[in-house]
């Protein structure tokens, strides 16, 4: 399992010969400018919810490779009306894809699209694939929820939001890896714009003294599980 950070809360995941992309936000994200939408590969958009920096590229970018939209009911139905193929999903519910397994889980946050109109629930995703279980957790606050999903499953990665103001920030998202029993994180949803900067030596530090390992990763560049 590849996982290529795009900037922001965007990732690219590769599992076996499959493509994922989640919460595309590329040709908005000024950081994130060396990154031409027009070259990514995506067999499935993966959208933890309706904002606009989580979903900006995201017709765009299905249109040209005729991804498949996994999200809640309402943002799946959004895009079908433009004609863009999608599997809705809703909280608690899981599906066997050609790639793996999908868990949609609680996220606590807002939800809604560009136009003010409601965009569903937001959640996370947890996703088993290549033998490897992955944690996403999308725009959230630290929640107990957090703590069902190692009853489940033993996770080999924990993506958490760490820029705080509108996320969880460092403090919530270490004490959020112990819920989830997994002390490798990476971090994302921070720098993007100056409500989420952050001290990254600091984070580091704060993640190393409690016996944790956080990454945090230049824009284009991956890790593989």
């Amino acid at each position: 399992m590849k996982i290529t950070f795009y900037g922001h809360a965007c990732l690219g995941i590769q599992i076996d010969d499959i493509n994922i992309l989640v919460d595309p936000f590329i040709t908005g994200n000024e950081k994130a400018a060396d990154v031409d939408i027009n070259t990514l590969e995506a067999d499935y958009i993966m959208v933890t919810h309706a904002h606009q920096d989580h979903i900006l590229d995201v017709e765009a970018i299905a249109k040209r490779t005729n991804a498949i939209v996994i999200s809640n009911f309402e943002i799946v139905a959004y895009f079908e009306k433009m004609g863009i193929e999608g599997h809705p999903m809703n909280h608690g519910g899981e599906w066997d894809f050609e790639f793996g397994n999908v868990k949609y889980v609680n996220a606590i946050h807002t939800s809604s699209f560009p136009d003010g109109s409601y965009g569903g629930q937001p959640g996370g995703f947890v996703i088993e694939g290549e033998r490897k279980t992955i944690y996403i957790a999308g725009d959230t606050a630290l929640t107990f929820d957090m703590k069902l999903i190692p009853m489940k499953t033993k996770l080999d990665l924990a993506i958490l939001p760490i820029g705080d103001n509108f996320t969880m920030g460092i403090n919530d998202a270490i004490v959020a890896s112990d819920f989830v029993e997994c002390d490798k994180v990476l971090g994302y949803h921070f720098d993007t714009f100056g409500y989420i900067e952050i001290d990254h030596e600091m984070a580091k530090r704060m993640f190393f003294e409690k016996d944790k390992d956080l990454m945090l990763l230049e824009i284009g560049e991956s890790i593989e599980l």
